[in-house]
């Protein structure tokens, strides 16, 4: 069973940047995509960034040119680098997993009902 852990969350001003990562752990089998979502009070999982078994990436407006999802099958770690952070990208960001071999806008257009694993969550706060 794939487990996810999340850490690197926390507290920034507006500007700053941001690097999460998510510890893949229980598949011996890497090949399934990844992604990034976000979620505030109210409002359901938004995926922020995706990547494909085929290690292709998508992005959503908001993250676009300023956010970048990579993932190293070495240290079986998926990350989140976040760049010129903005009031509104505070929230609880979620690690998932769909264990589908599809690209990356695969899973960001379906969004979190194609999700098969999700992390516990970590917060961002993004404050002056």
């Amino acid at each position: 069973q794939v487990h996810l852990a999340e850490s690197g969350g926390g507290s920034v001003q507006p500007g700053d940047s941001l690097t999460l990562s998510c510890a893949i752990s229980g598949s011996a089998d890497s090949q399934f995509c990844m992604g990034w979502f976000r979620q505030v009070p109210g409002k359901q999982r938004e995926a922020v960034a995706t990547i494909g078994s085929d290690g292709t990436t998508a992005y959503d407006g908001s993250g676009e040119g300023r956010f970048t999802i990579s993932r190293d099958h070495v240290k079986n770690t998926l990350y989140l680098q976040m760049n010129s952070l903005k009031f509104e990208a505070s929230a609880l960001y979620y690690c998932a997993a769909a264990f589908a071999r599809l690209k990356g806008l695969w899973l960001l257009r379906a969004g979190q009902d194609a999700v098969d694993t999700w992390g516990q969550g970590t917060p961002v706060t993004v404050s002056s």
